[in-house]
């Protein structure tokens, strides 16, 4: 089953300085049929305008992944952790036991980034941040693991690390072309193209829609046009 949600019926905010979209309840958008899909309780959209971003503010107990689509993105952190993001690449943040953080962006040019958020295996964990980065040519029909607590992930060398049994992959696809990502029994996923229209298993997803996946063996995501897609593994 895939259950395919549109950019214009998620979630939507603005204002001088940031335009979002939320593809689950998040801030004063509630929609009690969206609270997340599994374990994966936030999936925003975020445009950040030059030279604004979020300001220092705390969070605890959740795994916090960011996707930067376009520019760049500074982190700094009360743990003493600074460092910028730049687009095609992850940072992970474990909230853990609470951490105050700051993500501005620093550039001449619009933002533009997924914040996932997973739910953690447990309460408690040392707050951490990292970040990494990676290629971003076409990837051949693979979908690259970017960060993970899956346990077969625990030798990848390239995956950031994450406190549950759940990974974000990323693939960028020449139009035309196929990657496929195989889901163990029992799992789902939920994948957005970052841009260009895909099909998935045969269902098409426009570009930037949120496209839940359940009851599937495999994920078959044919590019449209030129497309990045990003997707979450989730039990």
């Amino acid at each position: 089953m895939i259950d395919v949600t549109p950019l214009d019926a998620l979630g939507a905010f603005a204002n001088d300085w940031l335009d979002t979209h939320h593809h689950f309840s998040f801030a004063d958008y509630h929609d009690p049929a969206r609270m997340g899909f599994g374990l994966l309780r936030v999936w925003n959209d975020d445009r950040i305008r030059p030279r604004t971003g979020f300001p220092m503010h705390p969070h605890r107990d959740m795994e916090i992944i960011t996707y930067v689509r376009s520019g760049a993105i500074t982190h700094e952190d009360n743990l003493g952790n600074r460092g910028r993001t730049e687009a095609g690449d992850v940072q992970v943040m474990s909230a853990g036991t609470g951490i105050v953080h700051a993500e501005m962006n620093m550039e001449d040019e619009d933002t533009t980034l997924f914040q996932i958020w997973i739910i953690t295996d447990a309460p408690g964990h040392a707050p951490r941040w990292e970040t990494r980065k990676f290629p971003t040519e076409p990837r051949r029909g693979a979908l690259v693991v970017l960060a993970s607590g899956r346990p077969a992930d625990a030798d990848d060398p390239g995956a950031l690390m994450i406190h549950q049994d759940a990974a974000i992959l990323g693939t960028t696809i020449a139009a035309g072309a196929e990657a496929v990502h195989e889901l163990a029994a029992g799992r789902r996923a939920y994948a957005v193209p970052s841009r260009g229209a895909v099909e998935i298993n045969g269902t098409s997803v426009p570009a930037r829609a949120g496209a839940a996946v359940s009851g599937e063996p495999r994920l078959i995501i044919r590019a449209l046009e030129d497309a990045e897609v990003v997707v979450a593994d989730l039990p």
